[in-house]
């Protein structure tokens, strides 16, 4: 407001709501992110993984609906990572940490019956899981400085290996028997840890699923993986989650080969 003739006169508010509603999606992953954190805190990781589905979408919506309406901004490319940081840097850590944890349990017993060396593993062993939330920190902050990254990925991109490691709890609760002890294996499982969290920061390009126009020519490879992913899920279900993660990192590996030979 301001006074004109000793009146307060209310000055037109100019709100750009069509900026904002990229932004509103940037949230509605975040609080998709807090909810999976709480899910997983009450040890329901199956819910935590169904959430994570549900923040990857709503990153995805936010991202295209920005380029759809024009209308990047400093901001929302800043509240994006902030978003991401807890949907896909937070999340996982918690994740592969009750996963560490019930493998150690497994393997040594309860805490309380187990040796004073078997306790004190089962319980600072779990907390090596939270590498990946150190190294998607890393990611995310790499990736908003990096020019190189508007149309690409360099790197695992943190949503992609946040769906692997979800997987985890959505199989178990499918499958029992062998394939139930294989995951738990604290080998198997720090494996995972090792490995995503070189991908996450590893120089290695990705293709984006960032649809600029709907062209074959601009997308092969794009609507090559979309088909195979599909296809991957109604053949194994659940369980193609992780392939198609592999299948992700494998036609971009093979594009980039495509690509050299063709300049």
């Amino acid at each position: 407001m301001k006074v004109k003739d000793g009146y307060f006169c209310r000055q037109p508010i100019n709100v750009n709501f069509k900026k904002n509603i990229p932004n509103f999606f940037t949230l509605c992953n975040l609080l998709c992110g807090c909810i999976t954190l709480v899910f997983a805190f009450e040890g329901n990781l199956v819910w935590s993984a169904y959430m994570v589905g549900i923040s990857c979408v709503f990153d995805f919506i936010d991202g295209f609906a920005a380029r759809m309406l024009k209308v990047h901004s400093e901001i929302g490319k800043q509240l994006d990572s902030l978003a991401d940081m807890v949907s896909f840097g937070v999340v996982p850590g918690v994740m592969m940490y009750y996963f560490l944890r019930a493998s150690m349990v497994m393997s040594m017993g309860n805490p309380s019956d187990a040796n004073t060396f078997s306790s004190n593993a089962i319980l600072v062993f779990p907390y090596f899981g939270f590498l990946i939330t150190i190294f998607s920190a890393i990611r995310l902050a790499k990736f908003n400085i990096d020019t190189r990254q508007s149309d690409s990925f360099i790197g695992v991109p943190t949503p992609a290996n946040t769906i692997f490691i979800a997987f985890l709890p959505i199989a178990l609760d499918k499958v029992k028997g062998d394939l139930l002890h294989f995951v738990l294996n604290p080998f198997f499982l720090v494996g995972i840890v090792v490995i995503s969290s070189f991908l996450l920061v590893a120089p290695l390009p990705l293709f984006a699923l960032k649809f600029k126009n709907f062209s074959w020519v601009a997308n092969k490879i794009r609507f090559i993986f979309l088909a195979l992913s599909l296809l991957l899920l109604i053949v194994f279900q659940f369980v193609g989650i992780p392939l198609i993660i592999i299948l992700y990192i494998v036609l971009s590996i093979i594009n980039n080969l495509v690509i050299k030979k063709s300049v």
